[in-house]
């Protein structure tokens, strides 16, 4: 919106032009989103406090949790509206690719809202059944897929990329249909198991996302790309723009979400933004690199597989507790332990997985 203000301003001044660079549009729209955060984050504690949106906290897990239990949630909305206006603000909204992504934020966002909404205002422990939330999310990522399927125009935006490995690429046809479908359900699915601890999910997810904001940029910059022996996909730069918001927005919930909390993510964020790091490595073909970033988020949902397979099959549980964090904390280790812990190991990650576009 504002770069559309700048272009027409330009022809008076020349000034105007610094905001078409994209790493000036990205810095404005991490700081715009962190300032929407902050600024309006306690209005909206307070305001879900009155309409008494508090966090059901289970018995059956950790003692140390049932103090949490009054705290609002559905928190997820702050971050999702920071970086809606900050995209809207610095994004080129003739970018399709910002559209969809922003689009895939939201509407995973209205999934989890109605979840957390039948949970917290209902009072349904269920919330949305699973398989009706499964299935509207498997609505939206199959349209999407068939949407990024259907308006490709080079074959590397539907070839399957394998890091370290400068000539291989997969092509894939139709299989990549299935790829992005699982991508984008599997991410948002993860992180909403890794939203258990305060602050244990959003972090992450900033940090991933910051680093796929990185991805983006080159693979849109056909100079860098071919430097880096990585695809060139044309449009796919102007995602650092909703990166850079969402890093801005999730440290400004971060604020409010670090221990002790203040306010929880709730589904309406969690499944939002998993959806968005999916769809977005997607985009940039870097499903792989996604895979070991977010290696937090695989390893909770994996620690959710292995106790479900081993109680049906053998009646006896692998972890005290599944997802993963709450074993460790089972374990003896305090809530903040755990959460820097799971915290140092994202950021070793996400430095692997960069090192990945120059080791090939």
């Amino acid at each position: 919106m504002l770069l559309l203000l700048a272009d027409y301003l330009s022809q008076y001044d020349a000034f105007f032009t610094v905001f078409n660079y994209l790493s000036l549009r990205a810095i404005l729209s991490v700081l715009t989103a962190l300032a929407i955060s902050l600024l309006i984050g306690g209005k909206v504690i307070a305001l879900l406090q009155t309409l008494q949106m508090e966090q059901a906290i289970r018995n059956d897990g950790p003692q140390s949790h049932l103090s949490k239990a009054g705290t609002p949630t559905m928190g997820g909305a702050l971050i999702i509206f920071s970086i809606a206006v900050s995209t809207l603000l610095w994004g080129d909204l003739s970018n399709r690719y910002v559209w969809v992504v922003l689009l895939v934020t939201l509407a995973f966002g209205a999934i989890g809202w109605v979840d957390d909404y039948r949970k917290v205002v209902e009072k349904n422990p269920r919330g949305l059944p699973s398989r009706w939330k499964y299935f509207w999310q498997s609505v939206v990522g199959l349209c999407v897929a068939f949407y990024l399927y259907y308006s490709a125009t080079t074959p590397a935006e539907t070839s399957l990329i394998v890091p370290l490995f400068k000539d291989v690429v997969i092509p894939m046809g139709i299989f990549y249909v299935v790829l992005t479908y699982f991508v984008i359900v599997g991410t948002s699915n993860a992180v909403n198991l890794t939203d258990g601890l305060d602050g244990l999910a959003i972090l992450p997810t900033v940090l991933v996302g910051g680093a796929l904001g990185l991805f983006a940029y080159l693979t849109g910059n056909v100079k860098f790309a071919d430097y880096l022996l990585i695809p060139y996909v044309y449009g796919t730069g102007e995602i650092i723009i909703f990166c850079s918001a969402l890093v801005g927005a999730g440290l400004g919930f971060l604020w409010f979400n670090t221990y002790p909390a203040q306010i929880f993510m709730g589904d309406v964020g969690a499944l939002a933004l998993g959806a968005a790091l999916g769809v977005i490595a997607v985009i940039v073909r870097q499903e792989i690199v996604l895979f070991v970033m977010g290696g937090v988020f695989v390893m909770e949902t994996i620690s959710v597989i292995l106790q479900v397979a081993s109680y049906k099959l053998t009646k006896r549980r692998i972890f005290r507790m599944a997802p993963i964090h709450h074993h460790f904390e089972l374990k003896g280790w305090a809530e903040p332990k755990v959460i820097v812990r799971f915290w140092i190991i994202t950021v070793c990650l996400v430095l692997v997985g960069i090192a990945t576009l120059k080791v090939r």
